[in-house]
């Protein structure tokens, strides 16, 4: 039988491959327009998804996508342009203006084909009038560290933007708008995925400026008074502009699951998901999924072993230490201080756009003797938890899984194998 460490990697692979866009994309395609095909898009996946559409489509076709430094792929038709993530950067910011100036020169015999996932609301970085880039830049920081969710990022996001929350479907009218969408939040809300470029949005300048206020932003002064301005607010379900447009999901992180759950099936595994959408402080729902390990590898409860746990969402970490490691480590880490190297049960978490927050690992393996190892090497879980220093940890052990960009995003991954 494969080793432990071999099984999990085998589910993180097929949860990956499950999202891939030259998988799931083609047989979305839309059909060709009497008149001109655009195609846009903003993601980490965007580049890999315009791969798909140059290698499928019949007719001509033109545009411009968008995508993280080192995640681009070789294109004949649309145009390419990295840019960084998750903190916006000038790059993003001319090449979303270049995509609004685009779309607002599109007819009604046109279509705009846009390519959308997750990553996608940094990366189309075009501040609204009165904000500038650095000011997008300074709340982004302020936000990813204040724990908020990410739906409440893309909510105070698109109030700060001139072309996401419907804006540029908006500017698109009165072509057709076809948007493909790989989703990384949980729910798969389409307005909130990339901050629903596409999509109507239903939150308002209220909402966003409450949001700031809940985590305590009190800079940029420029940002906060244009969300008190309120003015100009997103379009809303019902608005004319959006007549003609469509949206179309080709990947979540349940498709993801669903075939970790079947290849686990098939070495002998029985999967239960535990939930497609989990969020929540990182630690947290470690104690919680080790709970439920640790009931079932005892008690037999709420499945017998050999089984799997699969779960997947989007965590986060309120950064309260200087260490380094994005949320799938910190997670892994808070599991083994709670299984406390319990010998029957193997870990993997891992982000299935291969980079765990901002480092270059995708995530990180835990086995029973990982809390050994690292007390032989002078590591202190404890400690390195509460300085938010997961990566130091699971590379010290040479732990870390390490994939490079995979080209897609369905959000975290996570697998506990309990053996019998």
């Amino acid at each position: 039988m494969d080793s432990h460490r071999d099984i999990l990697l085998d589910l993180f692979k097929a949860s990956v491959e499950a999202a891939l866009p030259a998988t799931c994309l083609p047989q979305h395609l839309p059909q060709p327009p009497k008149g001109r095909t655009l195609v846009v898009g903003a993601g980490k996946a965007a580049a890999s998804m315009a791969k798909a559409v140059e290698e499928h489509w019949s007719g001509p076709l033109s545009g411009l996508v968008i995508t993280r430094y080192d995640h681009g792929v070789p294109l004949e038709r649309i145009e390419l342009v990295e840019a960084a993530h998750p903190v916006p950067d000038d790059a993003g910011r001319q090449a979303a203006r270049r995509i609004l100036e685009m779309a607002q020169a599109l007819g009604p015999e046109d279509l705009m084909l846009c390519l959308i996932s997750g990553g996608g609301s940094a990366l189309l970085a075009l501040p609204a009038d009165g904000v500038t880039l650095e000011d997008k830049q300074q709340i982004n920081k302020s936000l990813l560290r204040s724990g908020a969710t990410i739906s409440e990022m893309n909510c105070v996001r698109k109030h700060l933007s001139a072309i996401k929350g419907g804006r540029l479907a908006a500017a698109a009218s009165p072509a057709q708008v076809v948007t493909l969408l790989i989703s990384d939040v949980p729910g798969d809300d389409p307005s909130v995925i990339a901050s629903g470029p596409t999509v109507a949005d239903p939150t308002t300048f209220a909402d966003a400026l409450s949001i700031v206020r809940k985590y305590g932003i009190e800079e940029p002064k420029a940002a906060l008074q244009h969300l008190e301005r309120g003015a100009e607010e997103t379009p809303k379900p019902g608005d004319e502009r959006l007549e003609r447009t469509e949206t179309v999901m080709l990947a979540t992180a349940q498709d993801a699951l669903e075939a970790a759950a079947a290849k686990a099936q098939s070495l002998g595994y029985r999967p239960l998901i535990l939930g497609n959408s989990i969020e929540g402080e990182s630690r947290d729902v470690a104690s919680v999924h080790a709970a439920i390990a640790l009931q079932i590898a005892t008690h037999g409860q709420p499945a017998e072993a050999p089984c799997v746990l699969l779960s997947g969402g989007e965590t986060t970490v309120t950064v309260k230490g200087s260490g380094r490691g994005g949320r799938d480590a910190e997670f892994l880490l808070a599991l083994a201080v709670a299984l406390e190297s319990h010998p029957r049960i193997h870990a993997i978490a891992c982000d299935t756009d291969g980079i765990d927050g901002t480092e270059d690992n995708a995530g990180a393996l835990l086995d029973p003797g990982s809390l050994g190892r690292a007390e032989a090497l002078g590591l202190k879980a404890v400690e390195l938890l509460n300085d938010n220093n997961g990566y130091h940890f699971f590379s010290t052990l040479d732990d870390l899984v390490v994939t490079g960009p995979t080209r897609t995003n369905v959000n975290d991954f996570r697998a506990i194998l309990i053996d019998d």
